[in-house]
């Protein structure tokens, strides 16, 4: 008698929380202490490497932070009371660390309890800049790197909503992109409108994909009118010089020189389409004191682009300055329409233009795939990127900038999903002009900094390559039992680096490592965030699906957990589906098992507090080879891959397969709701902030850019809203109201639970209010936490 009424206890309860307005709850205590664990500091070193900035950052804002006034204007999120984004995160406070004496001293001189953003060093690194952000204003201040000292450079509010709200121009002058002073009131919202909001096709495709946040009607443009609109102002110590006229900047950038500026600004017709960045926009050059010398382009409004992932605008783009000389404009323009389906023998063609900017630009080069940008390096060398999305192919090619009618050199050509193969990034350094460019030494050579991927997990290396045999010899590689990468080059030919090291037990912290040398010491002694993890056993699993991909997925089991003595466990498997043209790049190897777990708040990991086996990092892959696409056989890798799976863990002594929960977060929680509508492996699932019916995203999703009316039966069949009639294992959704990812609208999650509703199944509901497609506040976050804790215990452990 007692079981039963404990049982209908639950189902009422169960059923008031599914109907009622429900109070923010929290999780359990073993939960909880992960979840509010504070963030570890950041660190940032100057270009020698013999000074750091430790930097304590903020923890999750309030739901009352999140609940205040916000503007969604042409794909960004603004806050309309200090002309900054919405949702930002901050430094709270700056330590300054010299390496050598280890003499750590404090930034002081701030407001109390600031919100600093975008610390950067100045040129000459004797200062760091950044903003300091209240609820009226975001200011621009300065701190000697010497003394710690700070101070308010101005009191202008700047503009951070569109551009750089600063850009160091030398060691005495900022630039800033500041409210203009005639800004006046906002516009206020008409009480009635003046008419119906109106769009017209004229019968040119224009297939676009299902962006959120766009404008509206008349009062939106308004809006975004006057919020993006800024003026240039150059700052100094001893007063302000305004450079420009009000306008919708987007790009103010200081030529190397700091002699022009290259200026890219927006304006009207603007678009309910797509957002801000296809507006028309207009691309000129400044001196620096704001006198105009040239007009470089004027884009139109670029609603019209053909299909595919490799298509692009018809019309100039790309531009930026050429790094390694005083001022050199260069730019990219599409040779086959931005159409990846004309044949042509090169996709685009890279412009040059030097000052005084009178003559005609030349083409630097050509690129046979899309041109994706340039490493300068000196004037024989530069190295071209070009990127087949499609294929998934990348390539990287040496060009002489002085000898442009020399053809490239391909370097590196590779798959962007072979990882084994992958030689690195190229380290920079600065030059005369404060720009980064390629480090090449006296034997012509690059040094390399590589994730280092492997059968056995990723072991970063740090490697010379040679230009002349595109040969690596690798000088560094982290060693077990730790995952240590490098994060800068203090030296490149000295070889002294600066590395993050961690392990299984110990968190990440800094070290100065001598390559030739071979000494090592530490910089940051960071203590353990999470504690209560200590102890946690972690280990990477390898198994095969039955057509032979090799899988694996990061294993996390309780402390002390013994098989043989504590019997089979609970498992939550988490997992991200991703698209492969060649089933040899899906079989590699992924992570590494030496990395230190640090939960955050979207992780599974979590649960392993609460007796569950944990697979975290299942591998989902998806594999088209050759002429065939992934998603053609999308449910059925899908069911092989959970498959294999679920036969690892229970095959090892580990899961009880009878209590087995799968969950995603977005093209993950799409994933989830497939494998519970198509398979029985599974007693419940968690789909959070994901999209179910495909023909709601007709013009392509995640990697797969064939619209429905091409493929409407694979639409259908990836749809598990289409399925809703077999969802009748427990599935709970979960889904931030104000979702600004494209293709997943609320509306996804409260469709399918209809569904799931009226055929009979198991589901429950829960929109997290003010959430974005990433979830903020610290109610909602413990609160989803709670909502997946309580779904777990109910129905699998």
């Amino acid at each position: 008698m007692r079981k039963l009424i404990l049982s209908l206890s639950l189902l009422v309860t169960f059923r008031a929380y599914a109907q009622d307005a429900l109070k923010y709850q929290t999780p359990p205590q073993s939960i909880l202490e992960l979840a509010m664990a504070a963030p570890s500091p950041s660190v940032s070193f100057n270009s020698k490497g013999d000074m750091m900035l430790v930097m304590e950052r903020t923890s999750y804002p309030t739901i009352e932070d999140l609940s205040q006034p916000e503007y969604r204007l042409a794909g960004d999120r603004i806050n309309p009371a200090n002309f900054g984004p919405s949702r930002a995160s901050y430094v709270t406070g700056i330590r300054i660390r010299q390496i050598g004496s280890k003499k750590e001293y404090a930034v002081t001189g701030l407001p109390a309890q600031a919100n600093i953003g975008h610390v950067t060093w100045s040129p000459s690194e004797k200062s760091i800049a950044f903003t300091v952000t209240d609820k009226q204003s975001i200011t621009l201040w300065k701190a000697s790197v010497a003394t710690g000292v700070a101070k308010q450079q101005s009191t202008r509010r700047l503009n951070d909503i569109a551009g750089n709200a600063f850009t160091w121009i030398d060691e005495d002058r900022i630039l800033v992109m500041s409210v203009p002073a005639t800004a006046g009131p906002a516009p206020v919202k008409p009480i009635a409108p003046e008419g119906p909001t109106v769009q017209q096709t004229s019968g040119k495709a224009a297939p676009a994909a299902t962006y959120q946040d766009m404008l509206k009607n008349p009062y939106d443009e308004q809006l975004f009118d006057y919020y993006f609109q800024s003026e240039p102002v150059i700052i100094t110590d001893n007063g302000e010089q305004v450079i420009g006229k009000p306008a919708i900047y987007t790009t103010v950038i200081p030529s190397p020189d700091n002699q022009y500026l290259l200026v890219e600004t927006l304006h009207r017709p603007y678009s309910y389409l797509v957002g801000a960045g296809r507006f028309p926009t207009t691309i000129s050059i400044w001196k620096i004191n704001g006198e105009p010398v040239k007009q470089l382009a004027s884009n139109p409004l670029d609603e019209v682009r053909p299909k595919g992932f490799d298509a692009t605008s018809n019309y100039p783009r790309a531009f930026a300055w050429r790094s390694d000389v005083p001022a050199t404009i260069t730019w990219a323009q599409a040779l086959d329409g931005g159409d990846p389906k004309k044949v042509v023998p090169f996709r685009d063609a890279v412009h040059t233009l030097a000052a005084p900017f009178t003559g005609a630009s030349t083409v630097l080069v050509q690129t046979t795939d899309r041109f994706a940008g340039i490493t300068w390096g000196n004037s024989q060398l530069a190295l071209v990127k070009a990127v087949n999305r499609s294929k998934q192919t990348i390539q990287i090619s040496r060009i002489d900038p002085a000898h442009p009618e020399q053809a490239p050199v391909t370097v590196i050509d590779r798959s962007e999903n072979d990882r084994y193969n992958d030689p690195g990034t190229p380290v920079t350094v600065k030059n005369e002009y404060n720009r980064e460019v390629l480090y090449v030494s006296p034997a012509t050579e690059l040094l390399m900094s590589a994730p280092g991927a492997s059968p056995e997990g990723d072991r970063p290396f740090l490697a010379k390559f040679s230009l002349k045999t595109k040969q690596q010899q690798i000088l560094w590689r982290s060693q077990a039992p730790y995952y240590e990468q490098v994060v800068a080059v203090a030296d490149p030919a000295k070889l002294t680096l600066v590395t993050t090291r961690e392990s299984v037990t110990a968190p990440v912290n800094y070290y100065l490592a001598d390559v030739k040398k071979k000494t090592t010491t530490a910089l940051t002694a960071f203590p353990h965030p999470q504690p209560q993890l200590q102890g946690v056993q972690k280990q990477l699993l390898k198994y095969k699906r039955k057509d032979g991909v090799d899988l694996t997925a990061m294993l996390y089991l309780p402390k002390g957990y013994d098989p043989a003595k504590d019997g089979r466990l609970p498992v939550l498997m988490w997992a991200y589906p991703r698209e492969y043209k060649s089933a040899s790049d899906a079989a590699q190897v992924r992570g590494s098992a030496y990395k230190f777990t640090r939960v955050t708040y979207g992780s599974p990991i979590f649960w392993v507090t609460r007796g569950f086996a944990v697979m975290d990092a299942t591998e989902m892959p998806i594999v088209g080879e050759g002429d065939k696409e992934p998603n053609d056989s999308f449910i059925e890798q899908l069911v092989m891959n959970a498959e294999a799976a679920v036969g690892k863990i229970t095959e090892m002594g580990v899961g009880d397969k009878n209590r087995i929960a799968v969950g995603g977060h977005s093209y993950g929680a799409f994933m989830t709701s497939n494998l519970l509508a198509h398979t029985s492996l599974f007693k419940a699932g968690l789909a959070r902030s994901g999209a179910y019916n495909r023909t709601l995203t007709p013009f392509g999703f995640q990697n797969e850019q064939r619209s429905y009316w091409q493929i409407p039966d694979v639409y259908y069949k990836m749809s598990p809203f289409s399925y809703a009639d077999k969802l009748k294992t427990p599935l709970l959704l979960i889904h931030g109201e104000a979702d600004n990812n494209s293709g997943t609208f609320p509306i996804q999650s409260e469709r399918l639970y209809n569904a799931i509703k009226g055929n009979g199944g198991t589901a429950r509901l829960v929109f997290l209010p003010q959430e974005s497609h990433g979830y903020a506040a610290k109610e909602s976050i413990l609160h989803m936490l709670w909502e997946m804790d309580e779904w777990l215990m109910k129905y699998v452990k």
